[in-house]
């Protein structure tokens, strides 16, 4: 019989704050954490905005050798994994550290670090390449020092898939913990791509929003004027436990990972099937998996990106997969507030779905100032809302037609 998955460790390092209590906080209040440009002179791009994070200090949670080894996505995933386990109160040592591990996404890896040796190699010649470039900047150092940090000899590997690797991450881990492969896992995403390559890349895509003289306003899922997306950096880390071990050691539960759903649209390099099939099936699959009707859902965090295309998209899938149910459920996009934080974006949205759920507050969709006639629904508009919530369904949805949806719900013995 599969066992029970439960989440008993969140942190967080995002654009709204270090810590899972400022980012909690911020959502709720509706604060957004996007501004100018700061990494970087962005005075040729269209897009001079971004949500980047002012208040983190990695010495916080790595030693300085370790800092200058690594790219700043493993050092905001290390110090979100290092909140989760001491949240968590789970103990790793001799009796147990094989049957933890650490599954963790990231879309681009380490862009800073590859950027900053680029033009080393252009300026100074390959001989002043460092030593630990390469080690420093793969996907797979997430997990990899996560692992090294807590002595975790599980289950380990990484995730890429675009916008939606943290939200597969964490529905792998809740397989292998649900499949007794391992009895908890350390898990999420992190990102931090705020670079002229990143941004250069994107506006020729013309993704981004514009809306540099009112950045807090620029990113605005599901309202009419949105016009682009707008780029975070950060980690979302949690600890998920099998249910029994859990309840033994007395922990803290803040929910149960109840579904998990993924597929692929099969579509478009980078646009989301216009009808959102791959997002119905996703989301169908979450819910089956829960063993859910639709009519027990109470609320969608949203992938909600903040452009035409994946907002139109996935309000055509929520209805499709909701009936008449989806003009009763409540939705938001964290991301209005965060801005979207690629591969770290699942992991963020899986920790804010399991607080709406501790805590009885929706956070809100901010900047939906006019309604988009083609998006119908309640988005939560602008401020937050307490009512009791039992049922979640996170979503993320990437580049190359990747799609992952988790469901939680509140923990009942």
């Amino acid at each position: 019989m599969p066992r029970r998955v439960v989440i008993t460790g969140l942190g967080m390092v995002t654009p709204l704050g270090t810590g899972v209590e400022k980012s909690w906080k911020a959502a709720c209040a509706g604060v957004s954490g996007v501004g100018p440009i700061t990494r970087f002179d962005a005075s040729a791009f269209p897009s001079r905005i971004a949500a980047e994070i002012n208040d983190f200090n990695a010495e916080d949670f790595m030693g300085k050798k370790e800092i200058r080894h690594f790219d700043i996505f493993v050092h905001y995933a290390v110090a979100a994994a290092s909140m989760a386990v001491e949240d968590s109160g789970l103990r790793i040592d001799e009796s147990n550290a094989h049957r933890v591990g650490s599954v963790a996404g990231t879309g681009l890896g380490g862009l800073v670090m590859l950027e900053h040796n680029h033009n080393i190699l252009l300026e100074k010649g390959p001989h002043r390449i460092s030593p630990f470039f390469i080690p420093g900047i793969i996907g797979n150092m997430v997990p990899g020092q996560i692992a090294i940090k807590f002595g975790a000899r599980g289950p380990n590997y990484s995730i890429a898939t675009a916008c939606a690797s943290s939200c597969h991450a964490v529905g792998e881990a809740f397989k292998l913990i649900r499949d007794n492969v391992a009895d908890a896992m350390i898990t999420g995403g992190s990102e931090a791509v705020v670079t002229p390559l990143t941004f250069g890349g994107f506006c020729s895509m013309r993704a981004l929003s514009t809306r540099n003289d009112e950045p807090e306003k620029a990113s605005r899922p599901f309202e009419l004027n949105r016009d682009g997306f707008v780029v975070g950096e950060g980690s979302g880390m949690l600890v998920l436990e099998e249910l029994e071990q859990a309840v033994d050691r007395g922990a803290d539960i803040y929910a149960e990972v109840a579904g998990y759903g993924l597929s692929g649209d099969a579509y478009h390099v980078s646009a989301p099937h216009p009808e959102g099939i791959g997002a119905i099936s996703c989301m169908k699959m979450a819910l089956d998996s829960a063993g859910f009707r639709p009519e027990q859902l109470d609320y969608i965090n949203a992938h909600g990106t903040s452009t035409k295309l994946n907002d139109l998209s996935e309000n055509k899938a929520i209805k499709a997969v909701f009936g008449e149910h989806a003009y009763k459920l409540s939705i938001s996009s964290t991301k209005s507030m965060t801005g979207h934080l690629l591969g770290g974006a699942g992991g963020v949205e899986a920790i804010f779905s399991a607080l709406t759920i501790k805590h009885g507050i929706i956070p809100p969709t901010i900047n939906y100032e006019t309604p988009d006639p083609d998006c119908d629904l309640d988005y939560v508009p602008n401020v937050a809302r307490k009512v009791k919530v039992k049922t979640v369904m996170s979503n993320s949805f990437g580049f190359g037609g990747t799609n992952a949806s988790l469901v939680l719900k509140a923990y009942e013995p």
